[in-house]
């Protein structure tokens, strides 16, 4: 018995020292590293030709030391402090309105309603020359965008060319703290069924989503509801908790953070009393639904409390803080890893095994948790839905008429030729307007190319280059003849989705967010799919027996 006391005696210390090793050679890598860094500075300080920039060298380095870790651990420098209050908090000072390329110049695409843009009579389609005296032509979209913000109560003077208006126009008016609504719209779409579209978590995420939650349940008493994270990349946990704790029972758990530190390791329980504990819910998600979106989304499904439709989400298992630096910068750095009511962590990307940070695991490298009631769910993977919804494709000439504002441009003439229209659920352009539109894209001399296109022409090469021009060539030269794309024949066959365009970005011009969401659902396909989930309750039972 002494004997193997005594072995388990020099274990111990055996491993205590190994473990002291381990602990004094980090810690001598760290400053080695750092003492070399240091050196390194001090050369090119004093040996290198040309004059350095100091701060973006200092930038560059530490950026490419953190790209080897995971694209979310990234350091924060203290001229973008704003863009960090912005992130967490949803809100900045500026004048509240989007804005876009317009060949030289950049213009307004969307003011906020209520906001001081829309306010001071700022429109869609307004091409803005000088901010605070100082020429807009030829800038990019984020430098406009950065001297349109600035100090709330500041004032700003904007120069403006508005279409039909000979004379410029110049607004004064002052700058105000701009709050991003995380909601983007919310109402009853069908019987007694509510819709809450829930864009970010950000730290009144939770206070607007209830009282938006509020006002449709009090006021038409809804029976069923649907959250829709499609396009939500995540934000706060905390608020992710405090809204499932509207549904569920207090003090269940959500999610548990565990990290290598065990001041990394936090389970989040729902802190509230449910005031909707037994409603049908549905989420839906897409591919770009992260983070606390995943997480509140992937809890409730674990619980068996709601019912997901759409595409597989995004897969971010990572939990981020923000830690403050010397000399007013912030390194947002990955500390744990979420885990689910079921025990899976959703992570995607195995980015400190993987090369390729772009890989996703295979579905046959996944391991199987169940649910509450025993429904089988999946880790490494990010939230795979109960109901499937396969994306509409779409078409080039749809792509190409948005991105090339020939849509944007004809909404903004539609615009200052009809003083009013009919509400968003029931506006449509006619055959009359549609021809005009037509007319419109020839006047702009509008052309696309297709990828495929594009591909057979990259293809010419590499039959030349291999010495196959003369076998190939004539198989090529037909191809590309059928591929031509056919700017008569295209603008008819697809003028159900480029009339959605069109009437989508009217819509917005006379009723802003809320007229554009309106218009939306009522095409909505992944919508739809979510009604037919819940109407009857049969599916939405069914899925979760």
């Amino acid at each position: 018995m002494k004997k193997i006391f005594g072995l388990l005696f020099v274990t111990i210390c055996v491993s205590n020292i190994y473990s002291q090793n381990d602990s004094v050679q980090k810690h001598f890598d760290i400053f080695k590293a750092g003492d070399i860094y240091n050196a390194v500075w001090r050369e090119l300080d004093i040996n290198y030709v040309d004059t350095l920039n100091h701060e973006r060298l200092n930038e560059i380095a530490i950026s490419k030391m953190l790209e080897q870790l995971d694209p979310y651990t990234v350091y924060i420098p203290e001229n973008e402090e704003n863009e960090l209050k912005q992130m967490t908090s949803g809100t900045y000072g500026g004048i509240g309105a989007t804005v876009q390329k317009n060949g030289e110049n950049v213009m307004i695409a969307t003011p906020y309603f209520g906001m001081p843009a829309q306010r001071n009579d700022l429109r869609a389609g307004d091409e803005i020359l000088e901010v605070d005296g100082e020429k807009m032509t030829g800038k990019s979209v984020s430098y406009v965008s950065e001297r349109l913000r600035g100090v709330p109560g500041t004032e700003i003077k904007v120069k403006i060319r508005r279409p039909n208006e000979k004379k410029l126009i110049e607004k004064k008016f002052l700058r105000e703290v701009i709050k991003i609504n995380p909601i983007g719209y919310f109402g009853v779409i069908s019987d007694t069924i509510g819709y809450i579209e829930l864009n970010d978590f950000t730290d009144k995420s939770m206070s607007d989503f209830k009282a938006a939650l509020n006002n449709i349940n009090e006021n038409q008493h809804i029976t069923q509801l649907i959250i829709d994270l499609r396009g939500n990349g995540g934000g706060l946990v905390s608020e992710a908790v405090n809204i499932a704790s509207l549904f569920v029972p207090k003090n269940t758990k959500i999610v548990s953070m565990k990290g290598k530190n065990r001041i990394n390791i936090t389970d989040y329980k729902t802190p509230f009393s449910p005031i909707l504990p037994d409603i049908p819910l549905v989420f839906i998600v897409d591919e770009n639904t992260a983070s606390a979106a995943e997480i509140l989304a992937g809890a409730l499904q674990d619980l068996d409390r709601a019912v997901i439709v759409g595409e597989r989400s995004f897969g971010k298992g990572l939990v981020q803080n923000i830690r403050q630096l010397p000399f007013g910068g912030y390194l947002k750095v990955t500390t744990a890893k979420y885990y689910l009511p079921s025990g899976r962590c959703i992570q995607a990307i195995d980015y400190a095994e993987d090369s390729d940070k772009s890989r996703h695991i295979p579905d046959s490298l996944t391991n199987e948790f169940k649910t509450a009631k025993g429904r089988i769910v999946r880790d490494k993977s990010g939230i795979m839905p109960d109901v499937l919804v396969k994306e509409k494709e779409g078409n080039y000439i749809s792509y190409y008429l948005y991105m090339k504002n020939i849509i944007f441009d004809f909404a903004t003439k539609y615009f200052y030729s009809h003083p009013k229209i009919d509400d968003a659920k029931k506006f449509n352009i006619s055959d009359a307007d549609y021809e005009n539109f037509i007319a419109f894209v020839k006047e702009k001399k509008f052309t696309y190319s297709l990828e495929s296109e594009k591909m057979v022409q990259s293809l010419k090469k590499v039959v030349e280059y291999e010495g196959y021009q003369e076998r190939a060539n004539e198989y090529l030269e037909k191809l590309s003849e059928i591929l031509k794309p056919d700017l008569d024949k295209d603008i008819h066959e697809f003028r159900p989705d480029i009339q959605r365009y069109i009437e989508g970005e009217i819509v917005r011009r006379y009723y802003f967010q809320n007229g554009s969401s309106e218009y939306r659902l009522r095409y909505d396909e992944w919508v739809q799919k979510a009604l037919e989930t819940l109407k009857g309750n049969e599916i939405y039972r069914k899925i979760l027996k």
